[in-house]
């Protein structure tokens, strides 16, 4: 069965780069200084970015962060515990805006 991802695209995220230079250390720049320990553990960090890797479906990003959650301690149940607060975010937040809806309907019905 064949994939639209391919995972050994993964490893080559690094040579974005290679187009625009310039850019491309500026972004990776920052994300090395995004996971570095602050007021939050690189373990945390690793964490939260599993949990928005799934809520913004990235198949590679969930790929990394699970390796890397795995590496920094997190077992099974608190990845899939991440994973759950971010549907319930990316669930809430859908749901709320059924409110915009609500109220145009109310509008129109005038």
């Amino acid at each position: 069965m064949s994939s639209y991802y391919n995972p050994a695209d993964l490893a080559k995220f690094g040579k974005i780069s290679d187009w625009q230079p310039e850019m491309g250390k500026k972004f990776f720049d920052y994300y090395g200084e995004v996971f570095k320990e602050g007021a939050l553990t690189e373990r945390e960090k690793s964490l939260i970015a599993l949990a928005v890797a799934h809520v913004v479906q990235c198949p590679y990003c969930i790929d990394a962060y699970t390796s890397d959650a795995l590496q920094k301690g997190v077992d099974e149940a608190e990845m899939m515990e991440a994973v759950h607060v971010g549907a319930a975010i990316k669930g809430g937040a859908t749901l709320v805006h059924a409110t915009m809806m609500m109220n145009k309907a109310k509008e129109l019905s005038m």
